[in-house]
This record gives structure tokens, sequence and C-alpha cells, in this order.
């Protein structure tokens, strides 16, 4: 996770981390006692980021026409959390 930190890629919850580099170290490991080659795990990595990668741009965009998908700024400062479910997520942090 540090290393998307550095890269500064947005990843609150380790899923890049839990689900991407692992399930690409799934992939890769198959080739260890196995007839598959590297390469054409490789491929088969590729064209599960590739169609991940533009099945989610269309969903996301498609919400953002449709009903949006940012908070406004108000909410955003106050917290999700107060705004949608009118409780402190974590009250030992609330400064207020």
């Amino acid at each position: 996770m540090s290393f998307f930190d550095k890269l500064r890629i947005d990843d609150p919850v380790g899923a890049i981390s839990v689900h991407g580099v692992v399930g690409i170290w799934g992939l890769l490991a198959v080739t260890i006692n196995s007839d598959v080659t590297v390469m054409a795990q490789l491929t088969g990595a590729a064209v599960i980021f590739a169609w991940t990668f533009v099945t989610s741009s269309i969903v996301w965009y498609l919400l953002k026409l449709s009903m949006g998908v940012r908070v406004s700024d108000e909410q955003e400062y106050e917290g999700v959390d107060v705004s949608e479910c009118g409780i402190v997520a974590y009250p030992e942090f609330d400064s207020k």
C-alpha cells in the first residue's frame, strides 16, 4: 500500500494491493508448476485490466451524467457520515 501512496494513487481501502497485486501474483504463480507460459498469463492480466478499465470508465461516466458522483463541498467538509447517516463515524477524532 505504501508503494501506491508514494505514486499518489488514491486507494483508501487497499483494494489495489489486495486484489490487483495479489491477483497478478496468482496469475503468474500458475506458471510455476504447469505448462502455461508467463507471456500467456501476462496477456491475460492485460486483457483483464483493459476490460475492467474500459467497462468501469463507461459505468462511472454514466453515473456521473445521470446522478453525479460527488457530494457538495459542504457535505465533504462536514463529513458524509454526518450528512447521510446523521452520526460521526469516528467520534474519538471529532474536534467539535
